[in-house]
């Protein structure tokens, strides 16, 4: 497999970085992950705002051109003889001395990653549990798609390695917050629930996309801080991200939800379907 490293494109088993990479020493680093359709990145634009932003935050300084990303992702397509992928990109802060930077971060390192995906099941059902592990506060005032991913691993250890469970943090306050690499949603009477910022929860390029399908759906919303009694009182249940889309939930501790035969659930599932592919932003809805 092939990587795109800092404006070149390298094997993976060539490409290295820097013991002093900030990346490694401290954290200093974000990435988004999205998909490819037909050899057409989802919501690039998004994506890439979204890490802008977080670069920001943590000081790195670097211009990533929207259309030289686009080539690059199609450049390495082309090398790993892909279409539908899983993309990383990721920046960190580079190559630096031991001790705490306040200055920018002026040569950062910029990896794309990529990795063949299996054929895609529509509306692939889950079971959801509630983690006994809470998640932690953001780093910043908003949570980053950063490389701070120790309370993300540690819930994944909690559930086990089954890729047909995902947990569910709660905030210390008891609060509904999100997956462990998910957003979470649901359903009642007709309306749609989600958590809001204010809970820590990373605001997921996906969530977002589903908040504006919704509007157009004429869906009312509601975002705001519940508790997990108001998840188990639920007609249907579901999470997103980027890879997966939408995933149904078909079971909660011993409640039973309908999965992927919930019908506000297969409704935004068909919309979103129409659009991925093709849409560079949210903001083309």
């Amino acid at each position: 497999m092939y990587l795109y490293f800092n404006d070149e494109f390298v094997h993976a088993s060539e490409a290295a970085i820097s013991p002093f990479d900030h990346g490694y020493l401290y954290g200093l680093g974000v990435f988004e992950t999205f998909r490819t359709y037909g050899g057409h990145p989802f919501l690039l634009k998004d994506h890439l705002k979204r890490l802008e932003n977080g670069l920001k935050e943590l000081n790195i300084a670097v211009e990533l051109d929207e259309g030289k990303i686009r080539s690059a992702i199609k450049a390495l397509l082309n090398r790993n003889g892909l279409k539908d992928a899983y993309c990383r990109l990721n920046v960190s802060g580079g190559e630096g001395e031991i001790g705490l930077k306040t200055t920018p971060y002026e040569e950062p390192t910029v990896i794309l990653f990529q990795k063949e995906l299996p054929p895609s099941i529509p509306l692939k059902e889950k079971e959801a549990v509630f983690l006994n592990l809470r998640r932690n506060t953001p780093e910043t005032g908003e949570r980053l798609k950063s490389h701070h991913y120790l309370n993300n691993m540690a819930a994944k250890r909690e559930i086990g390695a089954s890729s047909n469970q995902e947990g569910i943090f709660l905030t210390k306050e008891g609060y509904l917050c999100e997956g462990i690499t998910s957003n979470l949603f649901w359903i009642k009477d007709g309306g749609l629930y989600t958590p809001g910022l204010e809970t820590g929860l990373l605001n997921g390029i996906t969530r977002q996309f589903i908040l504006a399908l919704a509007a157009q759906l004429d869906i009312p919303v509601r975002i705001g801080e519940f508790g997990k009694e108001r998840l188990l009182e639920a007609d249907e249940v579901f999470f997103t991200n980027s890879v997966q889309e939408i995933i149904p939930v078909n079971r909660i501790d011993s409640m039973n939800f309908p999965g992927g035969y919930g019908v506000h659930t297969a409704r935004l599932h068909a919309q979103y379907t129409q659009y991925k592919g093709y849409l560079h932003s949210i903001e083309e809805l």
